[in-house]
């Protein structure tokens, strides 16, 4: 073995990051609790800006005015060859009818486009308007290459894994520490994208014997974050020859781990391959009268790394037309669209955004995201069906919190403050810095604020809101409706001298398509995912995913 010297630069930083942490947590969670009136509330350095980041969006969202606009696809009869052109309406007169609009946000920017077609009125005056014939006015060819993506840091597999699998990023992270314990994987907590010399002289012997020599190329990535503490390598597979048909011997394992290994196995071995070459043709049609249609395709020339990978999007091969040539409208169809809003975030967004604004390490992505749920700070979107979205939305809750900070901490919840101060303990771990002045340059006005608001600011209440009826057990209270950590209850107005609770049911004013006797109210599963039921249960078993509308007939489940 070959021992060395512990780097007290690097224990001086995560030193100084754990103290930090502590300060916000240990310092601001009882400070919520005296001053909202719930027990259970925390706060903490990552998870009150990722919060912000949510109740935010959301605001944007609410804000945002959505606006009409129609856009015009056309279908053309290419004669010669007795094929049919879709081609999408561009210009007039060499002003385009596409324009783009850009609205800062919280968190960055977020670009829309639109046409200057407001309304169906004028999409039938503009159809009247287009004239017969129309020519071949461009036909632009050219080559264009992608290349593969490096092999998966922990950010990079929690965001990629989340959107084609559809887990959340707790649920990857315990898929993956299986696989590291079974041996299959590589540590998989790291912001690294080397690949060890010996997994890429095999990765390079797999491909050129599996798929060519063709296919094969030597790469190695750079690792674009400043913060990035490259103590292991990349994640891959631990021996490129282990597959998913031998790893289903193996009964320990579940489909969840396949479908997480095979997405670690194939970015490995592609980030090693060739670019996908394509060729794309864009071809512009022009009426008489000066309007200009154009039509996009492209064929794939070598699959290079999509070999493995997969193509993410089908093909579209254009007709072969020259330029010059005479060619006549069938159809138009006009299309009517509204403006999308920014979208909320995603698990996989909301650690791609933090990743991005340089706040928090790889490994707490995970747990900060189930804690900010828990707390019932966010939760995931319902959809129209009654099944739960991708999406978060902030609750009642999570806005009073995140509103609380921003006004008392501003700095807490700030961005660019959060992020400067993972800078600074980065010059910390380069020596650039000591760490006590940095603790004591934010501790200092910190405790400060905390002290004027425990002292200075009201503590806010909770509303009571009364069901109108007398408790049913000391008959002298009032029944009302309290918040806890697992959502609303019902209880005693005289509590702590009556201990009187009861889960709270919401009806949705339908009777139960079975039964017909009792009651359509909301349920939740114990992952919180709703559904539906009969206020009868037991002795009514009705139950149902999908929201039931007045009249429907049994959809029980």
């Amino acid at each position: 073995t070959h021992s060395g010297k512990i780097n007290l630069q690097l224990v001086n930083a995560q030193q100084a990051r754990r103290i930090l942490d502590r300060l916000v947590g240990y310092k601001l969670s009882p400070l919520l609790w005296r001053k909202l009136s719930r027990k259970w509330l925390s706060a903490g350095r990552v998870q009150s800006v990722s919060v912000r980041l949510i109740v935010e969006r959301e605001r944007e969202i609410e804000k945002f005015g959505k606006e009409e606009y129609w856009v015009i696809s056309s279908q053309f009869a290419v004669r010669s060859l007795q094929k049919e052109l879709i081609a999408q309406l561009i210009s007039k007169d060499g002003v385009k009818y596409e324009t783009s609009q850009t609205i800062q946000l919280f968190d960055g920017s977020y670009t829309y486009t639109k046409t200057s077609i407001p309304d169906k009125a004028t999409v039938d005056q503009i159809i009247k308007d287009v004239a017969q014939p129309f020519t071949v006015s461009a036909v632009d060819k050219k080559e264009t290459k992608r290349s593969p993506a490096p092999p998966y840091t922990t950010s990079a597999m929690q965001i990629d894994a989340g959107r084609k699998l559809g887990y959340s990023s707790k649920r990857i992270m315990q898929l993956a520490q299986n696989l590291y314990e079974e041996g299959l994987i590589t540590y998989h907590r790291t912001d690294s994208v080397n690949l060890s010399t010996k997994f890429l002289g095999a990765t390079k012997a797999y491909i050129e014997k599996t798929f060519g020599g063709e296919y094969s190329q030597y790469r190695t990535y750079a690792t674009k974050s400043k913060l990035a503490q490259e103590a292991h390598e990349a994640i891959r597979p631990t021996d490129i020859r282990t597959q998913i048909p031998e790893l289903r011997t193996q009964n320990n394992l579940t489909e969840q781990h396949f479908k997480l290994y095979e997405l670690i196995w194939k970015r490995a071995v592609a980030s090693q391959m060739k670019e996908a070459i394509f060729d794309a043709t864009t071809i512009q049609i022009t009426s008489n009268n000066g309007y200009l249609f154009q039509a996009q395709g492209s064929v794939i020339k070598f699959d290079g790394y999509l070999k493995v990978t997969g193509r993410d999007q089908e093909t579209i091969e254009l007709p072969s037309v020259a330029v010059g040539d005479t060619i006549n409208l069938v159809k138009s169809n006009p299309i009517q669209k509204f403006t999308q809003p920014p979208p909320r975030y995603s698990e996989a967004s909301l650690i791609k955004a933090l990743e991005e604004d340089g706040i928090g390490r790889p490994s707490t992505y995970a747990p900060t995201i189930s804690t900010i749920v828990e707390r019932g700070y966010v939760e995931k979107e319902t959809r129209e069906d009654g099944r739960k979205g991708r999406n978060f939305v902030p609750t009642e809750l999570g806005i009073l919190v995140n509103d609380f900070l921003v006004r008392h901490f501003p700095n807490v919840v700030d961005l660019r403050f959060t992020a400067t101060m993972e800078e600074e303990l980065d010059d910390i771990a380069e020596g650039k810095r000591e760490w006590q002045p940095v603790v004591a340059e934010f501790y200092k006005p910190f405790v400060e604020k905390l002290n004027h608001v425990l002292e200075k600011v009201e503590t806010i209440e909770t509303p009571v809101v009364s069901t109108g009826q007398k408790c049913p057990e000391c008959k002298a209270g009032d029944e009302i409706i309290k918040e806890g950590r697992f959502g609303k209850f019902l209880a005693c107005s005289r509590f702590p001298e009556c201990k009187y609770t009861k889960n709270l049911v919401e009806k949705l004013g339908i009777k139960c398509p079975d039964c017909k006797e009792g009651d359509v109210v909301i349920k939740k599963t114990r992952t919180g995912r709703i559904f539906y039921g009969c206020s009868r249960y037991p002795d009514c078993k009705y139950a149902s995913w999908i929201k039931p509308q007045i009249g429907q007939s049994s959809n029980s489940t």
